[in-house]
């Protein structure tokens, strides 16, 4: 079995899981207007971590000469604090580290800051990341658009169960930067408001900025109660469009039928879904989770908690989404007002509580990618 050693998320709600998830479970949010941010002529709504605190945080663990990106920082900190209460000796060969992110440091192609030119890659991320914890193994590297925080456990759960590798720390994250948001405003993508995931009025996203770390490791034995298992996932890639999802959900269905061989739809508590609250990603979802039988499961979105945090959302909705299933509860999505998608699921409009041991996460992205992840809370 594949199951979660340990996890933290670091985010403008908190520099924890248990201070993230208590404050999503009692309706918080920290998006909110940011105006002049990175230069930018316009306004946009979004989550951003703060620079002071994060620096703060970070100069009681770094005790060396090397500079350090925010990005850097985040994924560096978050690992961090994942491995705390844990006896895991990061510089063994028996463990893997996986970086889930879309952008990494792409901010540093407008201005290298005084870093070096190398440093804007993906590769280069990943080894300053793992060198940090003396980790010599070559990190695995995950950039799949939207969907790399599921890619990325997906990729952890194949390597455990193949090779001797014992323990892989699978952290995603990824900041804002005048690159990613006025991407995202070139697509006429972002809300000018708290975002409505499923809302009959969604208008577009939000953005967020966070890094989240999850360590699995494997056993033979029976775990501990309010364990979290990761029993499967699978991906899908519709090829669609280079931005837009396919108006069907085929492949994200096909995602999802894959990841639930095992169980029955009655079986799940809830499903976190993406919830993005764009028009076209909403109705396709509703339709894909609609062709699996589980439009009346119980379905959220933490988007508007968080914002979309790009190649972090999918790490950190599933830590959110295992404390939740640990505490019985399957959380609302926030600012929904009136449900609103072209085929009817039950989006939770209030937090409530549930029994069942199984929940499903699942996520699409740029060029047609999804995934969809299934978990197991032990008893």
């Amino acid at each position: 079995m594949i199951y979660q050693l340990a996890h933290n998320i670091i985010s403008p709600l908190g520099f924890s899981s248990e201070a993230n998830y208590l404050a999503v479970k009692s309706g918080k949010t920290n998006i909110c207007l940011h105006e002049n941010e990175f230069g930018l002529p316009e306004p946009f709504m979004g989550s951003v971590i703060d620079n002071e605190i994060l620096d703060n945080e970070f100069s009681k663990i770094n005790h060396s000469n090397t500079r350090y990106t925010k990005f850097e920082k985040m994924a560096i900190l978050s690992v961090f604090y994942a491995l705390q209460n844990t006896s895991i000796k990061t510089n063994d060969s028996s463990v893997q580290f996986v970086l889930s992110t879309t952008k990494g440091n792409v901010h540093l192609l407008e201005n290298l800051n005084g870093f070096e030119s190398n440093r804007i890659h993906l590769w280069k991320s990943a080894k300053i990341i793992a060198e940090f914890f003396k980790n010599e193994n070559e990190p695995i590297i995950i950039s799949n658009a939207c969907i790399s925080g599921a890619a990325a456990q997906i990729t952890a759960l194949r390597t455990l169960q193949s090779n001797n590798i014992q323990t892989v720390i699978v952290v995603g994250a990824d900041m804002l930067s005048k690159f990613i948001v006025s991407g995202f405003q070139s697509f006429k993508a972002l809300a000018p408001e708290l975002c409505k995931p499923y809302d009959k009025n969604r208008v577009g996203l939000n953005l967020g900025e966070a890094a989240a770390t999850i360590i699995y490791g494997k056993t033979n034995d029976s775990l501990p109660a309010n364990s979290i298992e990761l029993v499967s996932g699978a991906m899908a890639n519709d090829a669609n469009h280079i931005s837009g999802p396919s108006r069907t959900g085929a492949g994200l269905y096909l995602a999802i039928k894959k990841a639930m061989q095992t169980i029955q739809p009655e079986q799940i508590a809830f499903v976190n879904a993406h919830g993005t609250a764009t028009a076209y990603n909403d109705d396709m979802e509703s339709l894909a989770l609609t062709s699996a039988g589980l439009q009346n499961r119980p379905i959220n979105s933490l988007k508007a908690y968080f914002g979309h945090t790009l190649g972090a959302a999918g790490v950190l909705e599933s830590i959110i989404s295992s404390l939740a299933i640990i505490d019985n509860t399957a959380l609302k999505t926030n600012n929904l007002q009136e449900r609103g998608t072209v085929a009817p699921i039950n989006s939770l409009m209030q937090n409530q509580a549930c029994t069942e041991d199984y929940f499903m996460k699942v996520l699409s992205g740029f060029g047609g990618s999804n995934a969809a992840l299934l978990f197991k809370k032990t008893r």
